[in-house]
């Protein structure tokens, strides 16, 4: 039997008075659980892995910025960000091209299109799917789990010139995989032609994420 969704509804989102008055302590929760989910590859990129809170922080914002106050508007915000709270087995994370200035986006948002499909996982374990791939040479065989972009954004996204700063994936891990993510060590990598970096992931990161792999 399955267990109870992780989705959003509106009897999460508190009204805009009640909201601003604990605005302050609930925004240093959520930057504290970011803070725990976000992970630097080389010096351009980050992803922050999403979970039901750092979501609800999403709409919260969302609806006091426009100032919503019926529930179709407010749904309307749950309908879109629901789609990136992942479901046990799943990882959810919003990546972002950390650039400043024009010149610096002209040169790298045209080279690195295509960078939301080539982020992955390198699980410990043996899979000779790596070598046969070629991906990421010199990395120790293992398992890997590539990226997919979220369907709901990607066609907003996706241009065939020129990338977008931000892209929204998900990873899709077995239960064998869980159980080797858990074991560790776990390295994040992207594979993109014009950008080629990895880093491993903490144990409190691995330890964050696995409450999000974990039913």
């Amino acid at each position: 039997m399955a267990g109870p969704t992780r989705m959003l509804t509106l009897d999460d989102i508190a009204d805009l008075r009640a909201y601003e008055r604990d605005r302050d302590d609930y925004r240093r929760r959520v930057i504290e659980i970011k803070r725990r989910r976000r992970v630097a590859v080389g010096p351009i990129v980050s992803l922050v892995f999403e979970n039901r809170e750092t979501m609800r922080s999403q709409v919260q914002e969302m609806a006091r910025a426009e100032r919503m106050v019926s529930d179709d508007q407010i749904q309307k915000e749950l309908d879109i960000y629901n789609t990136l709270i992942p479901e046990p087995g799943e990882l959810s994370a919003t990546l972002f091209i950390e650039l400043t200035g024009e010149e610096a986006l002209r040169n790298w948002l045209p080279r690195l299109v295509g960078i939301e499909h080539a982020v992955l996982l390198e699980l410990p374990g043996e899979d000779p799917r790596l070598e046969a791939a070629g991906v990421l040479d010199g990395l120790p065989g293992g398992d890997f789990v590539r990226a997919v972009p979220e369907a709901a954004h990607e066609e907003a996204l996706t241009r065939p010139e020129i990338t977008a700063s931000v892209h929204y994936i998900r990873f899709v891990l077995d239960p064998a995989q869980v159980d080797r993510f858990a074991a560790g060590p776990v390295t994040l990598a992207v594979d993109h032609p014009e950008y080629r970096e990895r880093t491993v992931l903490s144990d409190e990161v691995r330890a964050e994420l696995l409450t999000d792999l974990e039913p």
